[in-house]
């Protein structure tokens, strides 16, 4: 089943489990949001019009993050005036998926509340343990980090190769010493390699390091273009 939706001026032709950007919607991440105005739903061969929109269908979407595109330049230049001006926008959307299209007047269901957690032990039958653990809980902490930093430093696989030379990957705005280290793992080490970044190799750093579309956000390409133009 499909249905065409018209938010934000815009219209959309959306099924389920699809991910769509739209015009910034006022909700938080992890709520549910309905789509009224539906022009058209089809399933198979059977397509209903709307005149303008169909009547009791609606689409169900959750907000999976509020974001901004990436920066666009506005230059305006006034012939022999002495008169030029540079401006950068950011247009904000919201990616939401969508999870089910309704006719008929039905209503999206309901989700199940969370569990409670079960209730703590009492503090007489928790105390003799915990005394007898005393001594090893100063080392629990250390252990468990150690632990954390090995898995963070496997789970980092060469995605590209290096090449000769390194940049100060740290002068790019959001990036620090620990991220310029996993970048590094990664095999990239220079402006240049981040300046010939395709859609695809963008997707691939931001599977492994679990950006979330932060390069395209923080604008790296274009900072990568001036930082090895200097």
């Amino acid at each position: 089943m499909f249905a065409v939706i018209k938010t934000g001026g815009k219209q959309y032709t959306v099924a389920a489990d699809d991910l769509l950007k739209v015009e910034k919607l006022d909700a938080e991440a992890g709520s549910t949001v309905t789509f009224d105005e539906v022009l058209m739903v089809g399933n198979g061969t059977d397509t209903t019009v709307g005149a303008p929109t169909v009547e009791g269908a609606s689409v169900v979407a959750e907000v999976v993050d509020q974001g901004r595109g990436r920066k666009i330049i506005v230059f305006k230049k006034r012939r022999r005036q002495n008169s030029r001006r540079r401006n950068g926008h950011r247009q904000s959307f919201t990616l939401v998926k969508v999870t089910d299209i309704l006719t008929g007047g039905a209503k999206p269901a309901k989700k199940a509340a969370p569990k409670k957690a079960a209730p703590k032990a009492e503090p007489e039958a928790e105390a003799a343990p915990a005394a007898e653990a005393a001594p090893k809980t100063e080392e629990a902490p250390k252990a468990a980090a150690a632990k954390e930093t090995k898995k963070e430093d496997a789970a980092v696989e060469p995605l590209f190769t290096a090449p000769d030379g390194k940049d100060d990957l740290k002068k790019i705005s959001g990036v620090g010493p620990v991220l310029e280290k996993k970048l590094n793992a990664l095999g990239i080490t220079t402006y240049e390699q981040i300046v010939n970044f395709s859609a695809d190799d963008i997707a691939r750093v931001d599977e492994v390091l679990n950006f979330k579309g932060r390069i395209e956000r923080d604008n790296w390409v274009e900072q990568a273009k001036e930082l090895a133009g200097e």
